[in-house]
């Protein structure tokens, strides 16, 4: 008696000291969210030669930013252009500013509510992150962490905060490429490419004009004086040139056009010599284009005073192109049979450097102007359609671009190997208790397979994967399920995500015990901690059972309070959330200020003198998800009539307490270590197979061997 009361009073020190230590340490970090800052002084700091600034306007909003009447940036809210939840729920507001050029001058936080980070993590960290953003182009393809990739800028990440810099570059790149396309800094989109085809050399046949124009090698462009004037109307110049009722119908322009260089266009046109001419004096990766023309025309006067043909001009992939003098040649006559006659003949030379694809459809456009004065003057223009034949031309197959992925199927392609391992050994787990019963009656092997299962969940999904459930994804699912519920918050970390459908999954099947007893990082630290302190002699202390089971009431009082808090403020509770020691130990690997190390330290030596203190008494999470006992369905732990009265080895045994003294196992506090199971099936440990192994022992030696006397 005298030697329980001196165990009674130093454990009663040792809570009041904790209490005490709680109530101290915990306040220690500010609870702080940070306030919304003023843009404007952030862009004078950017652009400190700045002599102006607009307001923010347009569409997209943006402010543009002047020296002098020169634009020298522009600037904009990625909550404007791109408002993305973080992990907090609530989006990080930028300011990104850009040069005319669309380089990135300057990436700053102005809000945020990401208390994860503020309670483990400087907030300068999260203002070094968004440097890295400077002299980079919005051209660019930005990811943050990940493998080397040809094509793709790598950022470092923040360690403990992967998931709010990701949201973070995504916000800023997809702002930056929705303001960089309204100013025309970027392309709209990226367009299915076609790779650079090749025309057949030996390819010919023996065509006259109108097959020739019958198949579409040959195509037409015809205006009447009714159309021209259409284009025109409504403008200064609607009635200079104007047709009369009569004229309407007349011929304005008639232009035939064609690929040269096609052998069945060019040689049933040009004849053998001119074709084999044309071809000799072609350059790699040029191609020659044949104008043939009535009415107006084509030409003009341009060309001869400032070398440059003004009035058409060939399209193709959203590309214009002009010729010069230097590109044209006279065609004198055609060789081909039944050819109408023609003012204007020509063959133009597309240079390499304009990059022209045989294989792509292009355009002949023709400008028509009307002039306005001596000086002034106003253009339209009409096109005409140009598709090379499948016949003539081998063209690659597309090359679509890649899909952009959104920022959840680019976290999960990231994290496809952990995703997969994760899976993996949750299907292992489950097998395991699928087959319980065969793993007990081998001790050895169970419990060396238990403890290899126990060291991956410490290394792998707490330290390397962070994959420590809180009490705080409890809170945010369910501020979500009261608000505008979307599943993309709780996508955005897989390993996490996972997790939770594992313990939801094994709460509705065992309850809680699955997920604290096999897939916890810290309970699994705690307990192979535990172990080894045993294994090395170091001496154990059990509380009484009365005090034991009435301390288990602080983790649901702790549960209670920061569910009050969390309907007032999320971000007050998760501050206060710092009663679970998950983050120090395993997102920030102890990288962070003394007293949350030390309250997490004091912990896990506790726990050296009695076995997962922290998980019985104070865990949070786990309280809350022992509120699912209520609704399991499976009661696989094996019990017999004499547990409890008179057999209490497995209650003694039992290193968590989570059996009562009357023998009944209390699976709200149970871990699912299954070392009751093996005591069940050992008859050499088990007090009621020992003595049903004893009367059957006597029962074989009072026995009377049968003789036969047949």
């Amino acid at each position: 008696m005298a030697k329980n009361r001196v165990k009674t009073s130093k454990i009663n020190r040792l809570l009041l000291m904790l209490s005490i230590f709680l109530s101290v340490v915990m306040p220690v970090q500010a609870l702080f969210v940070s306030p919304p800052k003023d843009p404007i002084p952030l862009i004078h700091e950017i652009f400190p030669e700045a002599t102006s600034i607009s307001d923010k306007q347009g569409e997209p909003l943006i402010w543009t930013i002047y020296k002098d009447k020169d634009i020298i940036g522009y600037a904009f809210e990625t909550n404007d252009l791109a408002k993305m939840p973080a992990y907090s729920g609530e989006p990080v507001n930028m300011l990104v500013a850009i040069s005319p050029a669309g380089v990135y001058l300057g990436a700053k936080v102005l809000e945020h509510h990401e208390p994860i980070i503020l309670a483990g993590i400087p907030e300068s960290k999260l203002y070094e992150f968004a440097d890295q953003y400077n002299g980079l182009n919005v051209s660019d393809r930005l990811k943050v962490g990940g493998n080397n990739k040809e094509g793709v800028i790598h950022i470092d990440g923040l360690s403990g905060a992967t998931v709010t810099v990701m949201v973070m570059n995504v916000a800023i790149t997809k702002a930056a490429t929705k303001v960089a396309r309204s100013l025309g800094i970027i392309k709209a989109s990226q367009d299915i490419i076609q790779p650079m085809s090749r025309i057949y050399p030996d390819v010919y046949q023996k065509l006259d004009w109108q097959g020739l124009l019958g198949d579409g090698s040959i195509r037409k462009l015809a205006l009447n004086r009714k159309i021209v004037d259409e284009a025109f109307a409504g403008t200064r110049v609607e009635h200079v040139d104007e047709a009369s009722a009569e004229q309407k119908q007349q011929l304005f322009a008639e232009i035939y056009f064609a690929q040269a260089d096609i052998p069945t266009v060019g040689r049933n046109l040009l004849g053998d010599s001119e074709y084999q001419w044309l071809m000799a004096s072609l350059k790699e990766g040029e191609h020659a284009i044949i104008m043939l023309g009535n009415g107006y025309s084509y030409k003009g006067s341009g060309y001869v005073r400032g070398g440059i043909f003004d009035r058409i001009q060939i399209l193709q992939n959203n590309e214009a192109f002009a010729f010069r003098d230097l590109d044209h040649n006279r065609v004198t006559d055609l060789y081909i049979a039944g050819a109408p006659r023609f003012k204007e003949m020509s063959l133009f030379i597309v240079r390499a450097e304009h990059q022209f694809n045989p294989g792509v459809d292009w355009q002949v456009e023709l400008l028509v102007r009307r002039q306005l004065g001596a000086v002034d003057s106003l253009f339209t223009s009409f096109k005409g359609d140009y598709h090379t034949l499948d016949k003539y031309v081998d063209r690659p197959a597309l090359i679509y671009p890649e899909p952009e992925l959104t920022l959840i199927q680019e976290v999960w392609q990231e994290k496809e190997a952990e995703v997969i391992i994760l899976i993996i050994l949750l299907a292992v787990v489950v097998m395991s208790l699928f087959f319980q019963d065969i793993l007990v009656r081998h001790p050895t092997f169970m419990h060396n397979f238990r403890h290899l299962f126990l060291i991956i969940t410490v290394v792998f999904i707490g330290w390397s994967w962070g994959g420590q459930l809180s009490v705080v994804n409890v809170f945010t699912f369910l501020q979500a399920l009261m608000s505008d519920f979307s599943w993309d918050l709780f996508l955005l970390d897989p390993i996490i995500f996972i997790l939770w459908g594992a313990a939801a999954v094994t709460m509705i099947l065992w309850g809680r015990a699955v997920y604290c007893g096999w897939l916890c990082p810290f309970g699994a630290l705690q307990e192979l901690m535990n172990i080894f302190a045993r294994y090395i002699k170091i001496p154990q202390f059990e509380l009484p059972w009365a005090v034991h089971e009435r301390l288990w009431a602080i983790k649901y009082l702790i549960l209670l309070a920061l569910f009050g808090l969390s309907m007032e403020s999320l971000s007050l509770a998760e501050h206060f959330a710092e009663v679970e020691p998950f983050k120090t130990t395993f997102l920030l690997k102890f990288d962070r200020e003394w007293p949350f190390v030390l309250y997490a330290s004091v912990l896990l030596i506790i726990n050296i003198f009695n076995r997962k203190f922290f998980c019985r008494y104070l865990c949070p999470l786990g309280a809350a998800l022992s509120t699912s006992n209520s609704i399991r369905l499976f009661s696989w732990l094996r019990r017999r009539p004499e547990c409890g009265q008179p057999c209490k080895t497995c209650a003694k045994e039992c290193e968590i307490q989570a059996i009562d003294p009357n023998g009944v196992i209390n699976m709200r506090e149970c871990h699912y270590c299954l070392d009751c199971q093996v005591t069940y099936f050992n008859d050499e440990k088990c007090p009621p197979l020992k003595k049903l192994a004893r009367k059957k022992a006597k029962y074989k030696e009072t026995e009377i061997e049968a003789v036969n006397v047949g």
